[in-house]
């Protein structure tokens, strides 16, 4: 018998190689047309941060205890100028602490675990605001403007400074760099406007673990 050639391929069976070709050609064409660093996402970082991330090392080992769930900073990151208003509806940003170690946390009076949280970050506030700290709690309700200054207030929490974004716009620029995942939300900023650390939840901020670490991030 004439000996036979093998049987060509089925449509069927050609499909899976047409889609892989199709495939990797499209992800080629993207990485022509952006680069390779656009699927890493850009992990350089912004330069000017990279003191931050040392730093963040540096404190590393006391994000322990009551603040273990905190992330460090690897990545060089400058956050985005946060705008908000103060008590008395005045326009203000994140820049305007340049030179100074922020806490930057975002709270509402509908988030049951930042209400509990606050008057541990008061406390904070209290024992270690001055010249070289600050807690920024920035409230985002977005429906009665009364109900968080009556919050604080009734909680006699006097040490904080009233913040507030009716527009929640602070939540959606976090959101926007991966800062901002849920409620209550807080990142560790140092003077230049970069990323220390970041803990998405509430964390125990009048511990002693976390008066050590803050102490730490703040110290000449």
């Amino acid at each position: 018998m004439p000996e036979q050639s093998p049987p060509r391929p089925t449509a069927t069976r050609r499909i899976p190689y047409a889609i892989a070709a199709v495939l990797i050609g499209a992800v080629i064409g993207f990485a022509g047309i952006y680069g390779f660093g656009a699927l890493k996402r850009n992990t350089a970082g912004d330069p000017a941060c990279r003191p931050a991330v040392a730093l963040s090392g540096r404190i590393a080992p006391l994000a322990h205890g009551e603040v273990a769930a905190l992330t460090m900073a690897t990545t060089p990151l400058r956050l985005p100028d946060l705008a908000f208003e103060d008590a008395d509806g005045k326009p203000r940003k994140l820049s305007d602490w340049h030179g100074r170690t922020v806490l930057v946390n975002l709270w509402a009076t509908w988030c049951v675990p930042c209400r509990k949280e606050m008057p541990a970050l008061d406390a904070l506030q209290n024992r270690l605001g001055g010249a070289n700290f600050q807690v920024v709690a920035v409230n985002i309700d977005t429906r009665d403007p009364e109900k968080p200054k009556n919050f604080l207030k009734d909680a006699k929490l006097t040490g904080l400074g009233y913040f507030s974004d009716p527009k929640a716009k602070v939540f959606q620029d976090l959101k926007s760099i991966g800062r901002a995942l849920g409620m209550p939300t807080s990142v560790l900023v140092d003077g230049q406007g970069c990323e220390i650390a970041t803990i998405a939840g509430p964390a125990e901020w009048d511990s002693d673990d976390a008066m050590k670490l803050i102490a730490a991030a703040i110290a000449p």
